[in-house]
C-alpha cells in the first residue's frame, strides 16, 4: 500500500509517497501522523491519501514510524479549504488540527450528555436551527450560556469555541457539574479524537477532533481573539461554520454585541428586552466637552466613583499608543466626519502640518471642525501614570495590570489596559469599572474599532453581573452610536450604524480585504494587479504593504490563490484583525 505524506515543514507545501509497511498497514489512515526520511533528515508528516496509485520507475521510500492518531479524514480536508480561504499553508492548519504529542493510542470515548437544562428564556431561544447557514442568538453579557450548550448537547457530540482558555475552564466545570462528559483541549485532545459529548477549548479548538459532531457552539462570537495573529490568519467562526455546514449539522454563534461580518452569516435570534436589559450594567456616560483639557483626566465623578465602591477597575488602553487630539478652545476631540475615527497630526513634505485619518485617509487642515481654532493639545497619559494618579485620589492602594502581568494583583483598586477585563470574571466581586479615556476607542482608526469598543463595554458589564454592578465611561463624544447602544442595552443601535458606514465605505462583509506585506509584496500585488479581468482592487503601496479588496471572500481567494509566490518574504493576511 502506497500513503501520500504532508511534511511537517514549514517551507514546503507539497505531498510525497511513501510505501507502507506492512506491519503499519492496519494503522495508516488520512491523518495520522508519521515519520519519514525527506532530503536525508526525518520529519514528521500527516497522510492525506492511502492506496494511491504507484508511479511507474520510482523507488519509493518506507514511512519510518507511525507516530500515533491525528486530525480525521474531514479535517484534513477543512485545512484544504481553509489554506484556499487564508492564503495559507495546509502544514500549520493541520499542526493547530493535531494534538502536540504523539497519541499512540486512545481512551474509550466518553459520551454521557449533561442534563438537560430547565426551560428558560434562553434555551427557549433555540428551537429548530438550519444547518446550512450559522445561527446567531443575541445574548446579553452576562447571561450563563451554560443552558444553551447543554441543551445543545443533547444532539449528540458538541463542539464549543470559547475566546479564552478561562472562560473555557469555567464552562467545562459547569458542564461537567451537570454530569456531562466533556473533553476540554488540548489537554484532552486523546479523548476528544476517541469521542466526547462536549468537545470544549479556545480559539484552536475550532479544529478540535469530535467524531459524530452533531452541533457547533461558538461562544462570544464578535471578540477579536477568535481570530489567528499568525498568518494563515483564520478566523474561528468562519472555520467552524463551514466545518458546521460540510457536516450537516446546526451551528449557533453566541453573541452580545453581533458584528457586521456576524450578521451577515444568518438569521439572528434575540432574547426579550427585559431580560436583555438586566444583563447590561447600567452605564453612566461622564461628558468632558466642557472640561478644560490641562485639567486631566479624572472628573469629580470618576473620583467619587473609586472612593466609594468596593472594588474598582478603571481602562486606560494605551496598547496601540494612538495619538489623540483635543481643541484647547473648546474641548472637542478632533475627529473624521467622514467616518468619525480620530484624527492625528501629520507633515507632508512642506505643506503645511495636516489632520490625517488613517481609517478612510482624509486629510484636512489642523483646526477645529467645532469652533474653529487652530490650537490642539495631545492627550496621552500612560496606565503607570494614571495607576500613581489614581492610587492618590482614591486614598488606597491601586495595583497595575496590563498584558504583561500574568496574575490579577489582590487589591481593591485596579488600573490597566484592556487586559484586566479578560482576566476578570463575575466571581472576582468587582463592582464598578470606570473607561478613564474612552475616546481613544471610539476613534481608533481600524475599520472595526466602533465594534471592539462594544465589545471592551460587553466584558466590563459581565464582569460587574450587569445590573447589579456600574460602569462608567469618561468621553467628549456622549452622543456616538457605542455609547447608545451600551446606555440602551441594544446592541442593535450600533450594528444598524456600522452596517450602513461599511456598505458606503466597501469594506467586509460587502467585500473582502487581505493585507499583502514583506520585501517580495510588490512582485506578488504586481501579479495581481495583472489578472484578467481584474478580479481583485491592489491599493498602495504604504511602506512594504498593499492592500486587496475583493468583491467576496471567493472572489479574494481565487486571486491570491491564482498568483505564484515569489522568491523572498511575503506575508497575506486575509480578514486582518486589526484593519
Amino acid at each position: 500500500m502506497i500513503a501520500r505524506v504532508l511534511p511537517d515543514v514549514a517551507a514546503l507545501d507539497k505531498e510525497f509517497d511513501y510505501w507502507v509497511p506492512e506491519a503499519a498497514a492496519g494503522s495508516i489512515e488520512v491523518g495520522t501522523e508519521v515519520r519519514v526520511d525527506l532530503s536525508g533528515r526525518r520529519v514528521g508528516g500527516w497522510v492525506t491519501a492511502v492506496g494511491v496509485e504507484p508511479t511507474i520507475g520510482m523507488a519509493l521510500r518506507p514511512i519510518a514510524k507511525v507516530r500515533g492518531f491525528g486530525p480525521d479524514g474531514s479535517l484534513v480536508d477543512l485545512a484544504g479549504w481553509a489554506a484556499w480561504r487564508w492564503a495559507g499553508r495546509r502544514r500549520s492548519l493541520l499542526a493547530t488540527a493535531s494534538a502536540g504529542f504523539a497519541v499512540p493510542r486512545l481512551p474509550p470515548p466518553a459520551l454521557k450528555m449533561p442534563a438537560r437544562p430547565a426551560p428558560s428564556d434562553l434555551v427557549d431561544l433555540i428551537g429548530a436551527l438550519d444547518a446550512d447557514a450559522p445561527t446567531l442568538l443575541r445574548l446579553p453579557p452576562a447571561a450563563d450560556p451554560t443552558g444553551v450548550v447543554a441543551e445543545m448537547a443533547q444532539r449528540g457530540p458538541t463542539l464549543v469555541v470559547v475566546p479564552t482558555v478561562a472562560r473555557a475552564a469555567v464552562l467545562a466545570g459547569r458542564l461537567r457539574r451537570a454530569g456531562g462528559d466533556v473533553a476540554m483541549v488540548p489537554e484532552a485532545w486523546p479523548q476528544a479524537r476517541s469521542g466526547a459529548a462536549i468537545v470544549i477549548g479556545s480559539r484552536a479548538s475550532a479544529w478540535a477532533p469530535c467524531p459524530g459532531l452533531a452541533a457547533v457552539v461558538v461562544l462570544d462570537g464578535h471578540d477579536e481573539g477568535l481570530s489567528q495573529e499568525q498568518a494563515p490568519t483564520w478566523g474561528a467562526v468562519a472555520v467552524v461554520a463551514e466545518r458546521a455546514r460540510r457536516a450537516g449539522v446546526p451551528c449557533v454563534v453566541i453573541t452580545s454585541c453581533p458584528t457586521p461580518e456576524l450578521l451577515a452569516l444568518g438569521p439572528v435570534r434575540v432574547v426579550g428586552r427585559s431580560a436583555e436589559r438586566s444583563g447590561w450594567a447600567a452605564v453612566e456616560v461622564i461628558d468632558r466637552r466642557g472640561d478644560d483639557p490641562r485639567l486631566g483626566l479624572y472628573s469629580e465623578r470618576l473620583v467619587a466613583l473609586i472612593r466609594a465602591e468596593a472594588r474598582v477597575v478603571c481602562v486606560l488602553n494605551r496598547t496601540g499608543r494612538s495619538r489623540l487630539l483635543a481643541c484647547t478652545a473648546c474641548g472637542s476631540v478632533a475627529s473624521c466626519e467622514r467616518c468619525g475615527a480620530s484624527l492625528s497630526q501629520q507633515k507632508h513634505g512642506d505643506a503645511p502640518i495636516s489632520l490625517d485619518c488613517a481609517r478612510c485617509g482624509l486629510v484636512r487642515p489642523q483646526v477645529c471642525a467645532e469652533c474653529d481654532s487652530t490650537r490642539l493639545r495631545t492627550l496621552r497619559i500612560g496606565v503607570t501614570r494614571a495607576r500613581e494618579d489614581l492610587e492618590i485620589l482614591a486614598g488606597r492602594p491601586a495595583a497595575e495590570v496590563t498584558g504583561e502581568k500574568a496574575t490579577i494583583p489582590d487589591a481593591d483598586l485596579l488600573v490597566g489596559t484592556e487586559a484586566v477585563l479578560h482576566r476578570l470574571g463575575p466571581a472576582d466581586a468587582v463592582t464598578a469599572v470606570a473607561f478613564v479615556d474612552f475616546d481613544q476607542e471610539l476613534l481608533a482608526g481600524r475599520v472595526r474599532a466602533p465594534a471592539e469598543a462594544l465589545s471592551l463595554m460587553a466584558l466590563a458589564s459581565r464582569i460587574v453581573r450587569g445590573r447589579a454592578g456600574r460602569v462608567m465611561v469618561q468621553t467628549r463624544i456622549p452622543g456616538h452610536p457605542v455609547l447608545r447602544a451600551a446606555v440602551l442595552a441594544d446592541p442593535a443601535v450600533l450594528s444598524g450604524h456600522e452596517v450602513e458606514v461599511r456598505r458606503e465605505l466597501r469594506l467586509p462583509p460587502f467585500s473582502s480585504i487581505a493585507l499583502v506585506s514583506g520585501p517580495a509584496s510588490t512582485d506578488y500585488a504586481n501579479g495581481l494587479r495583472g489578472l484578467p479581468g481584474t478580479p481583485v482592487d491592489v491599493l498602495g503601496p504604504d511602506g512594504d504593504q498593499w492592500l486587496v479588496r475583493g468583491s467576496d471572500d471567493a472572489a479574494l481567494a481565487d486571486a491570491l490563490a491564482s498568483v505564484p509566490r515569489p522568491a523572498g518574504r511575503l506575508r497575506v493576511a486575509v480578514d486582518p484583525g486589526r484593519l
